[in-house]
């Protein structure tokens, strides 16, 4: 028989999988790290003889509790200001090499994953992301295995069809995203239309709290003509290279205070997406750097 330290063994030894579990499916550190302790509150009350397979048993308590959170908060973010982006997640170097599990946090995917039903994203993470069996998946949603096959279908074509293109492997993303910067810092309207993508987007989170786009903005013109308008002075400007969401990605600060998190994809040699998080509520969790896991 298990004892309770052992029960607490074995949830630490899977709390990086369980948060990244729960963050794939709500974007936000935050309610990942509230899921996270409504699991271990049940797990703490379980028999420990019943459980087989902790890691696949966590992963449905998880699952469960990250279910009932994100449908509150898709009728949350129908009123949210302007569009909506992830949390921004301060991850470990190293997640870049699993490239996988390094898309799968990603900002254009957790964009994409956003358009999904609840039931949608839950099948797609668990299926897709971490491969449990069909069999688990239905007993983590409450599904039929038929059920969730059909599922995990739709899911998977929505996804490939709205999934932006990533940058072309020829072209280092720090390269790409230097020659931004350093158009962006000049100041320069044509330096910084070189440099974008004529397929160029760029959404800006504020939450309604600080200047941002209140929708997408297309094509390079419009897109450097915004970022000119938001633009502090140079003296003012602080910017830092960080991992962020399992890509390098820019933090910048004014007068010292973290302002945004710019993340970057591009497209044979250029800017093609540009995701701005400026909430400041969205800020506060990169203290952290996370340690996720598959």
């Amino acid at each position: 028989m298990r004892t309770e330290e052992g029960l607490g063994d074995e949830f630490v030894r899977h709390r990086p999988l369980l948060f990244t579990i729960a963050y794939e499916m709500l974007g936000s550190t935050g309610d990942a790290e509230d899921v996270l302790q409504e699991s271990w509150l049940r797990w703490a009350d379980v028999e420990q003889d019943e459980v087989r397979n902790p890691r696949a048993y966590l992963a449905r308590l998880v699952t469960r509790q990250a279910l009932n959170r994100l449908r509150t908060l898709k009728r949350q973010r129908e009123q949210y200001v302007g569009p909506w982006l992830p949390e921004p997640l301060a991850t470990t170097p190293d997640v870049a090499d699993d490239v996988e599990l390094a898309d799968s946090v990603s900002f254009a995917m957790l964009v994409v994953l956003e358009t999904l039903s609840p039931l949608e994203r839950a099948v797609f993470v668990l299926r897709e992301v971490f491969g449990f069996g069909y069999d688990e998946v239905a007993e983590a949603t409450g599904r039929s295995r038929a059920a969730v096959r059909q599922v995990a279908h739709r899911a998977r074509e929505h996804v490939q069809a709205r999934r932006p293109r990533a940058i072309a492997p020829a072209t280092p993303r720090d390269e790409v995203a230097e020659r931004f910067l350093i158009a962006a810092r000049n100041g320069d309207l044509q330096q910084l239309m070189d440099v974008l993508a004529p397929d160029v987007v760029l959404l800006s989170d504020g939450g309604g709290k600080v200047k941002a786009a209140l929708r997408p903005i297309h094509g390079p013109d419009k897109v450097a003509r915004f970022l000119q308008a938001v633009a502090p002075g140079a003296e003012q400007l602080g910017i830092e290279w960080s991992t962020v969401n399992g890509a390098p990605a820019v933090l910048v600060s004014v007068d010292g205070v973290l302002d945004s998190v710019v993340s970057l994809e591009g497209d044979r040699g250029r800017i093609s997406r540009i995701y701005f998080v400026r909430n400041p509520d969205k800020l506060a969790a990169l203290a952290v750097q996370r340690t996720l896991s598959r």
